[in-house]
């Protein structure tokens, strides 16, 4: 039995991390939709989205750099590098939601999103972290699995 080469290693590691970031994905998800119908109290259900989230956002970023440097090219190397940006894209856009949220309703007033009349919320992250980054996170991650099992 040889050992496994750098390459192996290397390969070994992205899907690792890959996988890990799916089955922790798939376990959010599921926290989420049923911590709102067992009612889950809200502190261990805030902790543990943003507990998640920044794991979501540690493997996204692996995944990213471990997929530059390893050495894989073709399909495969732009649905892995979809995958990481966007799971990173995501929590980056919830926490850039929310800042900026609260910083114009701090400069301008409580009001300033219906003034504006976007329904009392900011719209860009917004969309970003609830429909973008997730089509992308689908895409990436079925592309990257069915590569995956070809090889």
């Amino acid at each position: 039995m040889s050992l496994p080469d750098n390459s192996q290693k290397r390969t070994l590691a992205i899907k690792t991390v890959f996988w890990t970031l799916v089955g922790l994905f798939v376990i959010m998800a599921i926290v989420i939709v049923v911590g709102n119908k067992i009612q889950l109290p809200r502190g261990v259900f805030v902790s543990f989205l943003f507990g998640g989230g920044t794991a979501l956002l540690v493997l996204g970023i692996t995944l990213i750099i471990l997929t530059l440097k390893g050495g894989i090219g073709g399909k495969l190397k732009k649905f892995l590098i979809l995958t990481g940006v966007s799971v990173a894209g995501f929590f980056v856009s919830v926490l850039l939601h929310n800042f900026i949220y609260g910083l114009f309703i701090h400069f301008f007033g409580k009001d300033f999103w219906n003034r504006i009349g976007t329904g009392g919320d900011e719209p860009v992250f917004f969309i970003l972290a609830i429909v973008v980054c997730p089509i992308g996170f689908l895409i990436g991650t079925i592309g990257s699995a069915v590569l995956f099992t070809k090889k």
